[in-house]
């Protein structure tokens, strides 16, 4: 059962982590290059594309990461690098709800008619508030990893 979790549980965090990293390293790192129309556009096709697969794949890559640290089989440097996982990508997922979201919904309703005054703020929080989550899936991914490594290690 643990082989099965944790394997499911890396393909949803590649996923997962891919996702902000594709985002970041396309869009991400030159956003103060677009237009506010070009920033609304593709915002929102970003934002459609993306909100409902993530309301299921995330939820799931956090719920498999926790039984994959729960049954992890040795308890050590391991099963404490899965937690670490575990962590943060729940860090991922609240900055992704406290922060991103309430961006995004703003973002959804403007036009560059009706663009709020401080857009360019919000951008920026945006932006900020993206790359640390980019970068906290991106450890969890490379922890995660480590303690599937550590465990074949140990079992060679």
């Amino acid at each position: 059962m643990f082989k099965l979790t944790a394997y499911s549980a890396l393909l949803l965090l590649v996923l997962v982590t891919g996702l902000f990293w594709g985002t970041w390293f396309a869009m991400t790192r030159s956003i103060y290059d677009f237009s506010a129309y070009e920033f609304i556009h593709i915002g929102n096709v970003i934002i459609a594309n993306v909100a409902w697969p993530m309301r299921i794949i995330m939820p799931f890559c956090l719920v498999l990461l926790l039984f994959a640290w729960w049954w992890y089989p040795q308890k050590g440097l391991g099963s404490f690098l899965a937690l670490g996982a575990f962590v943060l990508m729940l860090t991922s997922l609240l900055i992704t709800l406290l922060v991103e979201v309430p961006i995004d919904n703003q973002i959804k309703t403007w036009t560059t008619k009706n663009l709020p005054a401080n857009w360019e703020n919000l951008r920026a929080t945006w932006d900020q508030w993206h790359t640390a989550r980019t970068f906290t899936s991106l450890a969890a991914c490379l922890l995660f990893t480590g303690a599937l490594f550590r465990l074949i290690r140990l079992n060679n």
